[in-house]
């Protein structure tokens, strides 16, 4: 089953939800919608699942418009990030639920459990309750109880924002081979970027009720498309800069920009990831020395040591650039971090091995 979102849009009361939001989920697909609180994304979900309903726009299945159908004439199964579990009822009688509501026979009822507790691996705990299971089982039970009605459509919201973080990553890897198995049309809400990243086909970047961007995994993060994008997407150094003659330039460092071949200059951000920065000891400056001419030639960044933090594979490295009042963090390999041997006060080089450029959105400000 595909999904089609055709000009969609939400308002809550002035706050607008959704904005004329358009997307297409291809079959087999497993999608992520990813994004800050009040992106979007859950009402999103909750619009495809016929649990809220849109102001405008349609939602289609397989080109069939189905926005005026009630969740239950969808056939989508729902997962909730607190699973949403019956206390009173066992295990198996959890996952029945949606088949005895549809008054499945009663055999067919008990092997399709039964399949259902073996394909989420919970085997011989179908009489326990809910209580007496971890977090991470009651979500496993949360999603036999989705699969039960044979869905054509999977959703899930934060599925594992309530776990730990040892058991999310086996969840989340669990859930992708399974996903792989039974290869359902699948989407599911998150906000962190390396749930969408390991688990997703393809994500969708939303911010204030509009897609920012959408691609594969390796696309959205190796070329985003907005500096939203590139903020939300972890850790990054944001500098001023200026564009003009198809060249941006950051503390005199000339940057190729050929989107912008106009003589007129302009203010431009540049951003930088701090695993991406390169740094070394400084040689011994020249009297006299001119660190933006230096930096011209060189392509790196005179700069001096402020702290080193290390936190376990990864150290920072927080700098100063020379004439700057805006730090720039360095990351590296604990071990390069402790070869190099780096001390507050040091005189270091920085240079970029990838640096990203943007013009200033005015609708997004730093």
């Amino acid at each position: 089953m595909s999904i089609h979102i055709r000009g969609v849009s939400k308002s809550f009361g002035t706050f607008k939800a959704l904005d004329n939001v358009s997307l297409d989920v291809p079959q087999g697909t497993l999608l992520a919608l990813l994004g800050p609180s009040g992106s979007g994304k859950t009402t999103l979900l909750r619009i495809i699942a016929g649990l809220e309903w849109p102001d405008s726009g349609r939602i289609e299945e397989d080109g069939e418009d189905i926005t005026d159908r009630h969740a239950r004439q969808r056939e989508v199964g729902f997962v909730f990030q607190h699973y949403a579990l019956f206390r009173h009822m066992s295990v198996f009688e959890n996952i029945a639920f949606g088949l005895r509501v549809r008054k499945a026979p009663k055999q067919e009822v008990e092997a399709k459990v039964n399949e259902l507790l073996h394909l989420v691996r919970l085997d011989g705990l179908g009489a326990r309750k809910p209580a007496q299971l971890s977090g991470g089982q009651r979500q496993r039970v949360a999603l036999a109880r989705a699969l039960a009605i044979r869905p054509k459509i999977l959703l899930l919201d934060e599925p594992f924002g309530a776990l730990d973080a040892k058991v999310r990553v086996e969840l989340r890897q669990w859930l992708r081979r399974l996903h792989d198995e039974i290869g359902m049309t699948s989407v599911f809400v998150t906000h962190d970027q390396e749930e969408a990243f390991e688990l997703a086909d393809e994500v969708v970047v939303m911010n204030h009720g509009r897609i920012e961007q959408r691609g594969t995994p390796e696309e959205v993060f190796e070329h985003p498309a907005t500096p939203f994008v590139m903020d939300f997407l972890g850790n990054v150094n944001v500098f001023h800069g200026r564009v003009e003659k198809g060249q941006a330039f950051w503390h005199g460092i000339p940057i190729d920009y050929p989107d912008y071949p106009h003589s007129q200059a302009r203010p431009a951000r540049v951003y930088l990831r701090p695993h991406e920065l390169d740094i070394a000891r400084a040689a011994a400056e020249q009297p006299g020395g001119n660190a933006a001419t230096a930096a011209a030639v060189t392509g790196s960044l005179p700069a001096s040591v402020l702290r080193i933090a290390r936190s376990g594979a990864i150290s920072r490295v927080s700098c100063r650039p020379d004439g700057s009042d805006t730090e720039l963090h360095v990351d590296l390999p604990t071990d390069t971090a402790r070869d190099l041997s780096l001390q507050p006060g040091e005189r270091v080089t920085i240079t970029p091995r990838k640096v990203r450029v943007f013009l200033p959105d005015p609708e997004y400000v730093i």
